[in-house]
């Protein structure tokens, strides 16, 4: 380094002390103060409990009831997926493809899901029809608020209410609490509780928007439709879900919504509580509903037909037809009388008769309010059993790809066991069950319950078709006879039958016949 670099470097060193040294006695003299904000200890309001307690705002409005409600109501509304098969929802202009011809034989399958509502604490569950049709076997699944998941069986359907009943095999369930639909009134405050679009346990709010609607959405010759309305969002994955009251009471099976876009637009429509819980006991006690039938032909009063009775005011139901030897006729109705109460209960609207007939069984005696020739009077009236429509016979049509299922065929042709197939009905216990040889042996089959008799005591005790019978108390059983032999000893010395089951599934289960 050059002697005049040195000097320089020395010199701004010598600078930079100076400056430094006068800095530091500034800030000792306090002759430089920076403008630093004073602090002060204030106190935030903080508050461990509401101003307003919970039971208060129940008092000042009704929507404050929603959060005990909705605590009560969630546990017992489950969550249900299905798997479905398409072969009946294909779309009538699908073109086929290279796929159509496997299809006719192994049918597309997809999954849907729903709601359904726990209603006793051993499993029963109410849902919709149409949530549940078309599964395969073994394809339903319901899963509870606290994320336990069951396969389910179908109890019974009722197209006709678009009501369906699921067992599950639980104990010790929530249950909810089923209120009278009759007493409900329009502009009451109801919660829809369900999963829409796979969202679960989701709560939302509304008023009954109207009652006794009709419409026209189920599709089936003995439909009934009188549905509640509410302006409470129901969704896709709604149906089959709650629609409760402010007191956490069931008064509803949310079913469909009124959209042109496929989502919810301020139109939902439940079942009524009171015919969801007459068609759920039936299913449960019987497999099937037992609806009276009155016998008549109806339409709802308009006003030309109030003014040509002599009604003070447009009310009631008229009579249009009377069936020949029918539970009306035998009552003493006639063409245009005008019923305007049964059992006690206005009705205005003929949907709003027929659902409350459906509220009875064949032979149940009904009260109904007549209004003839300008003077009320009494008759009363013992239905009869109505006449389901004959199903359809599945046959095989090779343009639609549908053909008949082995589960499906009634007669097993001549040598059946030469062929590998029998088949054996114990009227007894409700059963017909059918054996098919094995590919390895056969002399040895597999036996399963090919149909069982809704009722029955098999069927009260969960036995369902399609279930592959393993062993009967304990033997293993390969042949109709041996089953056969079991099950008459077992009779005759009135002995109970543990069947030992497997499902298409894989599942094994044991089910006793006392």
């Amino acid at each position: 380094m050059k002697t005049r670099d040195k000097y320089l470097t020395g010199i701004l060193l010598l600078l930079i002390g100076v400056l430094l040294g006068m800095i530091l006695m500034f800030f000792r003299d306090g002759t430089i103060s920076l403008d630093l904000a004073e602090v002060r200890v204030t106190d935030i309001n903080r508050s461990a409990e509401p101003f307003w307690s919970p039971d208060d705002l129940e008092k000042i409005d009704d929507r404050f009831l929603f959060r005990t409600v909705a605590k009560s109501v969630t546990p017992t509304v489950v969550y249900i997926e299905t798997v479905v098969t398409t072969r009946n929802r294909r779309m009538q202009n699908e073109e086929d493809d290279e796929n159509g011809f496997w299809e006719r034989f192994i049918p597309p399958r997809v999954r849907t899901v729903g709601s359904g509502v726990l209603i006793t604490s051993d499993g029963y569950i109410l849902t919709n029809n149409h949530v549940i049709e078309d599964a395969v076997r073994d394809g339903i699944t319901v899963t509870l608020e606290d994320k336990r998941t069951f396969d389910a069986r179908v109890v019974g359907r009722d197209p006709s209410t678009d009501l369906a009943v699921l067992k599950v095999d639980a104990m010790d369930l929530p249950t909810v609490t089923i209120g009278n639909s009759d007493r409900l009134e329009v502009g009451e405050w109801v919660l829809a509780v369900g999963n829409p679009f796979r969202l679960r346990s989701t709560v939302t709010a509304g008023i009954v928007s109207a009652l006794s609607r009709d419409v026209q959405i189920i599709n089936d010759a003995l439909r009934i439709e009188s549905f509640i309305q509410t302006d409470a969002a129901i969704n896709r994955g709604n149906s089959g879900g709650a629609l409760v009251n402010t007191s956490g009471e069931l008064i509803g099976i949310n079913t469909a919504i009124a959209t042109q876009s496929g989502n919810y637009q301020g139109y939902g429509f439940a079942v009524p509580s009171n015919l969801a819980l007459k068609v759920s006991r039936d299913l449960i006690e019987y497999g099937e509903v037992r609806r009276g039938m009155l016998g008549v032909t109806i339409q709802s009063v308009d006003s030309r037909m109030a003014r040509r009775a002599g009604l003070d005011e447009i009310s009631g139901v008229m009579i249009m037809r009377v069936l020949s030897d029918g539970a009306a006729e035998r009552g003493g109705l006639r063409s245009n009388d005008i019923v305007l109460e049964v059992n006690g209960e206005r009705v205005n609207e003929s949907n709003q008769l027929q659902e409350k007939v459906a509220m009875y069984r064949p032979d149940d005696e009904v009260e109904l309010t007549i209004w003839r020739n300008n003077e009320v009077i009494k008759r009363t009236v013992i239905l009869d059993e109505i006449e389901q429509p004959e199903q359809p016979q599945n046959t095989f049509d090779p343009e639609s790809g549908s053909e008949p299922e082995l589960d499906e065929w009634d007669e097993i042709p001549e040598g059946g066991r030469e062929k590998g197939i029998e088949q054996q009905r114990f009227e007894s216990l409700g059963l017909t069950l059918r054996a098919l040889s094995t590919p390895e042996d056969p002399d040895l089959f597999n036996i399963y319950i090919h149909r069982i008799t809704p009722g029955s005591e098999a069927w009260n005790r969960g036995l369902r078709e399609g279930f592959e019978i393993i062993d009967i108390n304990g033997e293993s059983v390969f042949d109709l006879q041996i089953v056969e032999q079991i099950i008459t000893d077992s009779i005759k010395n009135n002995r109970s039958l543990t069947f030992k089951i497997l499902t298409e599934e894989g599942a094994t289960g044991y089910f006793q016949i006392n």
